[in-house]
């Protein structure tokens, strides 16, 4: 299985891609974009093994993150410069026809892109594990908080009413959230691209997103594209776990407001079925793909 690896001139930087078998056999090459901001392409190397027969992986390290982190700069953590960034890496690569999946923040940067620029080309959508809206997003962590521990309800709060995010006790609540709903801390046997040692993209998730997931307060704070997505006619497939940061209440207003939409809800997972059920998420992935081909 081939696999390609470079660099995209961005900006005054550069943006790192990782491109996975060849085209052919008919095959729209996929695009995944990984959440934040500021996680990485890492996680998506589990699904390599779908480029064996013929479907080409396109995946990337959004800029300010793995190996396209940057010095600092506050004034680039912008919607419009990630979107630019997926604009320029599509021409930079000649991919005229693709799928998009976007996990977590990399659905909104999905969302983001085919509503607000109308791009040309899209097969398909894969929504994965992400949100309507940053205000839903919010009110849904904390609703789910609620089922904590008093003493980690508390931590939080406290957190959130002084501003003070490095507090041993918050640090600790917020660990265990994060474990309930997001994934889980990387054993010596999970799979080497969750164990790797990465450059995360810290600045470009708390100046974009905010502090933690529950406290949208960054640049995305008024991300909003809830009523937009009647207007959304390009074929969407949404899923999500029931464990998931992005709740059934979460997806399922996705799944309502995107016409002709399809959701799988996955019943093991958290914030990573593709991880956590990954035959049955890659079976239904590629079923999904050959359809919309």
């Amino acid at each position: 299985m081939k696999i390609t690896e470079g660099y995209m001139p961005f900006k005054d930087y550069k943006t790192y891609y990782r491109v996975v078998g060849e085209q052919g056999q008919g095959k729209t090459p996929l695009i995944l974009l990984h959440g934040g901001p500021g996680s990485t392409h890492n996680y998506f190397e589990v699904l390599d093994e779908m480029a064996v027969d013929g479907r080409q992986l396109i995946m990337y390290d959004q800029l300010g993150c793995g190996k396209s982190a940057v010095p600092s700069n506050p004034s680039l953590w912008t919607k419009e410069t990630w979107t630019e960034e997926l604009i320029a890496l599509r021409e930079h690569l000649g991919l005229d026809e693709v799928h998009i999946l976007g996990q977590s923040w990399g659905g909104m940067l999905a969302i983001i892109y085919v509503c607000d620029y109308q791009p040309k080309g899209i097969k398909s959508l894969i929504l994965s594990s992400t949100l309507p809206s940053a205000k839903l997003w919010a009110q849904e962590q904390h609703r789910m908080i609620k089922f904590m521990s008093e003493e980690d309800q508390a931590a939080i709060a406290k957190a959130e009413a002084t501003g003070n995010y490095d507090d041993p006790a918050y640090l600790a609540a917020n660990d265990r959230f994060m474990v309930r709903h997001a994934a889980a801390v990387p054993k010596v046997d999970s799979p080497e691209p969750l164990r790797r040692e990465k450059v995360p993209g810290t600045e470009s998730y708390i100046t974009g997103w905010g502090p933690n997931e529950y406290s949208p307060t960054g640049t995305l704070h008024d991300y909003e594209y809830t009523d937009k997505l009647p207007n959304l006619m390009i074929p969407s497939l949404v899923t999500s776990g029931t464990n998931d940061l992005s709740t059934p209440l979460v997806a399922k207003t996705m799944f309502d407001a995107i016409p002709n939409a399809k959701w799988e809800l996955f019943a093991y997972s958290r914030h990573m079925p593709f991880v956590e059920e990954k035959p049955k998420y890659m079976a239904i992935l590629e079923q999904w793909m050959r359809d919309n081909d």
